[in-house]
């Protein structure tokens, strides 16, 4: 006769993970991928039953070859949710024995004082829908939020695999997606050891499991939109006009089948922790200020997805071949250790200027608290200067050495004023506090931000918590985003929210409503003033600090960082310059205009071809004389892995200059202004082929960029991932045999 369950939890990890009926049960591979039923006496079905129960959205039977089909997701959610329902009805113990023993209380007990579980917090219920439940909340993610439905994403647990080759496809070895597996088989273990193990396998939880995975299917097309009161073609993300949010949690393995429907080759850049700074007049993203040997707390210099050991996804075409007219291509990053507001747009020619951006949203794990209340809603505010003129159109004025003037105005989510008697609204209750997400993703314009009578609290800024100060207005350059709170504390009405460009001669203006909820007051028709002059930006970014007393995706206790005691092993002075090359402008660093080569440069390196693709080193750490000729050609630079380096960005120029470096963090050391130079020092931690550019994209499309190769000597998995087994092949790489894999560390 089968003894009553002491402990019965099942959890997918690839050690000891489960005790029922007194016995231990292991997962273990068995040939082939093969699947044998554990001896434990619970047949394999009933395992399966509990794994349909988990936060999956694809059973462990079903087969996929990607992105599942909104249909399938459906039906998914739909099943998931009458499982749910049925949950509702059992008790928590698992349905047939009752409720939770005494035992098992006890056995929580042990495991939350050996660190698997949070004290306070039991082991979750297989299907709870905050997706808590693999491994017990400790690498878990918030449950979905609105405007992230389930036809939109697929979530696989923390250990979980679909077991496919076509899955392996995007798992292979060496790869961010190693190490997920189902269990293949059970074997047991009887006797005083059980509860041990259980406990070994809860810590090794925290440090094998593998993260959720979100899957999105993206259709790329063109359409046309009236925006400014001029209908013209724009580039669509399924219909949609800006795209669908990226919404996740830390450490999630975003997957992203993008189908290009366009007729130009296309890539997507996700603009999740990579770096920016401004020079001339300089408007410094998150800041850190050197004084001796300590760098103070101001906010880190971050706005973009860090990609670490992952240039390969970085969606450049010095890293990527561009996914083809009437092809698909899946992407697969994870924004690692990172919180935060970002956004992603298109990155080859001009197609940044048609559209196809969108927002991406990175929650804190559940476990790691943020520094303020949760508000009553998000909003997003993706604010853009734009163009009338077709992207197409921009490109050829400056492939035919032309310019391509001033934006015509501004635009909030896609929408401008003209465009429609109601303009962008959102809609408040008197009493609550909201968050507004914000993203300059425009290509030419810095802009200011405010409210009517209301005052913004900084809480974020390109994914740092920072201390969170009062402000009547928020300037915002090109690629930088940051979020406040903003408090409905003003008599019910309506409230224009206003952006305004900046530094430049002609001001564009653009307005959007909050309206509080039985509100049928018009705005008040004094719209507040943008604040003038480069002074006022730059002192309101020497109040912007870092709150390092609240968690972020990582925290840090310290405080401070001693990084002024870090040896300087080298210092690169970029220079920017104009000329004529064949009588058409060009823009360039260092008197080498970019030019983009048809072989990637990541894969010619890879494959050991850069001849006849690129050559290393062209420019040297110091800008050429005054007046040499420029130069075009691709502009790669070599950096020693794990380097602490000094980077000196100068601008002899009367107009403010963004810089943008992927695939790293850095701290601005000083700076003069304006028309001189900013010092940044970072180090080159993170392998791969990096981009450092110029934000305003007409420059950076004229070469007014390069690109970073640091290697790993160790050619080892613990520094860089292996080239994807989907990875696109173009130029000279076609058809190579593939080098050898990277080694484990």
């Amino acid at each position: 006769m089968r003894p009553r369950p002491r402990f019965r939890r099942v959890a997918f990890l690839p050690i000891p993970i489960a005790v029922a009926d007194g016995v231990a049960a292991f997962a273990t591979a068995t040939p082939a991928g093969r699947t044998k039923q554990p001896n434990n006496g619970r047949p394999m079905k009933e395992v399966r039953q509990m794994a349909a129960h988990s936060p999956l959205d694809v059973h462990p039977d079903q087969t996929t070859t990607g992105p599942v089909p909104f249909c399938q997701q459906q039906q998914a959610c739909k099943k998931n949710e009458r499982v749910r329902e049925e949950e509702k009805e059992r008790p928590v113990g698992g349905g047939r024995e009752g409720a939770r023993s005494a035992v098992a209380e006890r056995a929580d007990a042990r495991a939350r004082r050996a660190g698997a579980l949070p004290f306070g917090g039991k082991p979750p219920r297989h299907g709870h829908r905050g997706h808590r439940s693999f491994p017990w909340a400790v690498d878990a993610y918030k449950p979905w939020r609105p405007g992230f439905p389930c036809t939109h994403s697929l979530a696989l647990p923390a250990t979980g695999r679909i077991d496919t080759p076509s899955h392996r496809s995007h798992t292979q070895k060496g790869g961010p997606g190693e190490g997920m597996v189902w269990p293949a088989r059970m074997t047991t273990m009887r006797g005083a050891s059980a509860a041990l193990l259980v406990t070994l396998a809860a810590l090794a939880a925290v440090a094998r499991a593998e993260d959720p995975y979100h899957w999105f299917e993206w259709k790329v097309t063109y359409g046309t939109r009236t925006i400014m009161g001029t209908p013209q073609k724009v580039i669509l993300i399924n219909d949609m006009f800006p795209g669908p949010t990226i919404n996740c949690t830390s450490n999630n393995n975003i997957m992203v089948n993008v189908f290009n429907m366009i007729d130009q080759p296309l890539l997507f850049h996700w603009y999740v922790r990579c770096r920016s700074i401004s020079v001339g007049w300089l408007f410094l993203h998150p800041l850190w200020i050197m004084d001796r040997s300590i760098i103070y707390r101001r906010v880190a210099c971050r706005h973009g997805i860090q990609q670490r050991k992952n240039s390969w996804q970085d969606g450049l075409p010095g890293t990527m071949c561009p996914i083809q007219p009437n092809t698909n291509f899946t992407y697969h990053w994870q924004p690692k250790d990172q919180i935060g507001t970002f956004y992603y747009f298109p990155s080859i020619g001009m197609q940044r200027a048609a559209g196809a951006y969108g927002l991406i949203t990175v929650h804190s794990r559940d476990l790691i608290p943020i520094p303020f209340d949760n508000p009553a809603d998000d909003f997003p505010l993706l604010v853009s200067d734009w163009y009338t003129k077709d992207h197409t159109v921009l490109a050829k004025n400056l492939d035919s050495g032309k310019g391509i003037g001033r934006p015509a105005g501004l635009v909030i989510n896609g929408k401008n004023e003209k465009d429609a008697s109601n303009p962008p609204m959102y809609n408040v209750e008197a009493g609550k506090t909201y968050r507004f997400r914000v993203c300059n993703v425009g290509i030419k314009a810095s802009f200011n931000m405010r409210i009517q009578k209301h005052s913004l609290k900084l809480v974020e800024m390109e994914g740092s918590h920072t201390v969170q100060n009062m402000y009547d207005s928020l300037d915002l350059h090109i690629g930088q985003c940051l979020s406040f709170l903003v408090t409905a504390d003003q008599t019910p009405g309506d409230y224009l929210v206003v952006a305004s460009t900046r530094f430049i001669k002609e001001v564009s203006t653009i307005t959007a409503v909050i309206r509080y909820k039985g509100s049928n007051t018009p705005p008040p028709p004094q719209i507040p003033e943008s604040p003038s002059g480069w002074a006022w930006s730059i002192n309101q970014w020497r109040s912007f600090r870092w709150n390092l007393t609240a968690s972020a995706a990582r925290p840090n206790p310290q405080g401070s960082y001693h990084y002024g005691q870090i040896n300087i092993t080298r210092t690169i002075k970029l220079s920017t310059s104009k000329g004529k090359v064949d009588g058409k402008e060009r823009y360039a660093l260092n008197g080498v205009s970019h030019v983009d080569p048809e072989t990637p440069l990541k894969l010619a390196e890879y494959f050991n071809a850069t001849d006849g693709v690129f050559q290393y080193n062209l420019i040297g750490d110091v800008p050429p004389a005054a007046g040499t000729p420029l130069k075009m050609a691709p502009n790669v630079i070599t950096a020693e892995f794990r380097t602490f380096i000094e980077v000196v960005f100068e601008n002899p120029e009367k107009s403010i200059d963004t810089f943008h470096i992927n695939g790293y963090a850095f701290f601005a050391a000083g700076y003069v202004y304006p028309r001189s130079w900013t010092a940044v020092m970072l180090t080159f931690d993170n392998a791969g082929m990096w981009n450092i550019r110029s934000n305003l994209w007409e420059r950076h499309y004229l070469g007014e960029q390069l690109y970073v190769s640091v290697v790993s000597p160790a050619r080892s998995l613990r520094d860089e991932y292996n080239m994807p087994e989907t990875s696109l092949r173009c130029g000279k790489v076609v058809g190579l045999p593939m080098p050898p894999s990277y080694l484990p560390a």
